[in-house]
């Protein structure tokens, strides 16, 4: 008999049918002469028993008994027998079949397992073992009840992303996975050809060109689950290899993608929540994100803002303040509300440590004051007369009880690094919800990143975005925006350049001669030049928004097969040498980097 039902799936219903079950032994525990198995697979857990006193007539007691005894733990095995209800007070209400059970009159092992490396049952915080272990022995670890249903999350929500781009007319397009190499922020991979001696291709970073080109071939509305490829270092929501949901758009303006965004999120809320999600999602500006969080991509779900008091402090007599104002640069200020700290009140030494954090976050220094009989009080307001105090505490709106934190220096180093400081501040104090989430775009964002000593323009995104103004003017912004969900990009979008001329202008700006541009980007600008639409589009990270949805602190708990933290595969031990002969036909010599020094160069210079 073949498998009638899954382990999830026998109810009170089944009473009395005869089913046959296949999967993997969980758990087994004998009570005198009684076997249970726990006898799990993808859809849930069933409670199998061998009752030698219950078997029906002509029932082949010692074979299921020999049978059960080649069982170990995670032998995959098929059980048959009859669906009956379990003994009162044995029920198990957590478990959706736990109110029954199946009596073995049939068992058979179709693959005996050696003894797993760590437990596969449902685990308390803790006892799993550390993330190189999980990872080496992955196909084990996606057993577990939690992995199982992360992936099975993940696939629900790709579906319904899928369902709605398919009604609304997108087209599922695949573009090259081995496409030439291009600069696009990260490093490439490279992929060695065999037919063409010494030309490589590289694996996409994203499907950025393919995408256009498609909308100069008419394709209109086009999305792609899209795996993607940076050689770049492994954070916690990064990874060498990613999947992003790429959409790109012919015939629209900003508002007309940030719609579509906004509807396909509700489409995938309704679907997987039963929700409606509120939208149309709120809009702020990079600078006001910049300045009220000191992020681009802020948390908005508690407050802790700053507030600018470069105007306010500006006539202290408090040199360091001084200096950092003559000098182009803000100071800004942020409150900690008492009654918000409640329990945790930062007392002097929290206070230390957090100028510490202020130091590694890039700040040079922290300016703290605390509100103390209606007054700003520190060791450092001898420096500050008592009406510039007073403005500090108003724009601030302290209260009694209050902590401030004022921070100085370059603006963006300083609001980036205060960002950090809320955060940290946030956790400290728990003030992030749990189980709500916020979504908003970030808007108005610049078309380039100028370096203050350079003077060298890079692109804010890419070299792609359509520019706001002329592309050579001063502060010009760029059509482009993120989506941000709950402190983290999910997806950057924006309008593209469609005039050959305009994109070639950028790149100019951008450094690059014209011999580069042709090499580069010449099939690329030729395209355009055939009557390319206006047209945008943008791209959402897969990974890291499922992470966020489930709670994940990286990633690589939504991933099938992750990388670790060096980007290594631990599972096939990728990247691995490769046999010389394999080099040779590919005429590639592999040189280890100490072939280059002298042995008896100790520096290796």
């Amino acid at each position: 008999m073949k498998r009638t039902h899954t382990c999830g799936e026998l109810r009170s219903s089944d009473l009395g049918r005869e089913v046959c079950l296949q999967g993997w032994v969980r758990f087994s525990r004998d009570h005198g002469g009684v076997a249970f198995i726990d006898l799990a697979d993808r859809y849930g857990i069933t409670q199998v028993v061998f009752d030698p006193e219950d078997l029906p007539e002509g029932t082949d007691a010692e074979s299921v008994s020999g049978a059960m005894r080649t069982f170990t733990r995670e032998s995959v095995v098929s059980i048959s027998g009859t669906v009956r209800e379990r003994v009162e007070g044995t029920e198990d209400s957590r478990n959706p079949t736990g109110r029954v059970e199946v009596l073995i009159t049939s068992a058979e092992l179709l693959n005996r397992s050696r003894s797993p490396p760590f437990e596969l049952g449902d685990q308390k915080e803790g006892v799993l073992p550390n993330e190189e272990t999980r990872l080496k022995y992955r196909y084990l670890d996606l057993r577990r009840t939690e992995m199982v249903r992360s992936m099975e999350f993940r696939s629900r929500l790709v579906h319904l992303a899928r369902q709605y781009l398919e009604k609304s007319g997108f087209l599922d397009i695949e573009t090259p996975v081995l496409a030439r190499t291009s600069p696009e922020g990260a490093r490439d991979y490279i992929v060695p050809s065999r037919v063409h001696p010494g030309a490589f291709y590289a694996l996409p970073q994203s499907p950025q060109l393919f995408k256009q080109m498609l909308m100069v071939a008419s394709m209109d509305r086009y999305y792609q689950v899209a795996r993607c490829f940076r050689d770049e270092d492994s954070r916690k929501d990064r990874q060498p290899e990613f999947t992003q949901l790429d959409m790109e758009m012919s015939f629209v303006d900003e508002k007309d993608i940030q719609d579509t965004v906004e509807a396909l999120m509700a489409h995938i809320w309704m679907g997987i929540y039963s929700e409606e999600l509120d939208i149309p999602f709120q809009r702020i500006g990079y600078r006001e994100a910049m300045e009220r969080f000191g992020s681009d991509k802020p948390d908005t779900r508690y407050g802790l803002e700053f507030v600018s008091l470069t105007d306010t402090v500006r006539d202290a007599p408090y040199e360091i303040f001084r200096k950092i104002i003559s000098s182009g640069g803000i100071v800004s200020g942020i409150n900690v509300k008492a009654s918000l700290a409640g329990d945790r009140a930062v007392g002097r030494n929290e206070v230390d440590r957090y100028i510490q954090y202020a130091k590694k976050a890039g700040l040079g220094g922290l300016t703290w004051m605390r509100c103390e009989d209606g007054v700003l009080k520190s060791n450092i307001t001898k420096y500050f007369t008592p009406e510039i105090l007073e403005g500090i505490k108003r724009n601030l709106g302290a209260e009694e009880g209050d902590l401030v934190f004022l921070i100085a220096g370059p603006w963006k180093p300083t609001l980036e690094g205060g960002g950090l400081l809320r955060r940290k501040i946030a956790e400290d104090l728990d003030m992030i919800p749990e189980g709500r989430h916020s979504f908003l775009w970030i808007v108005d964002c610049p078309m380039f990143e100028i370096d203050p000593v350079s003077g060298k323009h890079d692109a804010f995104h890419h070299p792609f975005v359509l520019p706001t103004g002329p592309p050579g003017s001063e502060n010009v912004g760029g059509a482009c925006f993120d989506i941000v969900m709950d402190g983290n990009e999910l997806g950057s979008g924006s309008l593209r350049i469609h005039d050959p001329a305009v994109q070639r202008e950028v790149f100019r700006i951008l450094g690059m001669s014209e011999e580069k541009i042709e090499r580069d980007f010449g099939y690329f600008l030729e395209a355009l030049s055939y009557g390319a639409p206006p047209h945008g589009g943008i791209a959402i990270g897969i990974d890291r928004f499922v992470s966020i949805l489930l709670g994940k602190d990286t990633i690589r708990e939504v991933i099938a097969f992750p990388k670790n933290k060096k980007a290594q595969s631990l599972l096939d031990e990728a990247p691995s040498k490769v046999d010389d002969e394999k080099l040779e036909e590919l005429q590639i010599m592999s040189v280890a980097i100490d072939d280059f020094f002298d042995e008896s160069d100790e520096e290796g210079e």
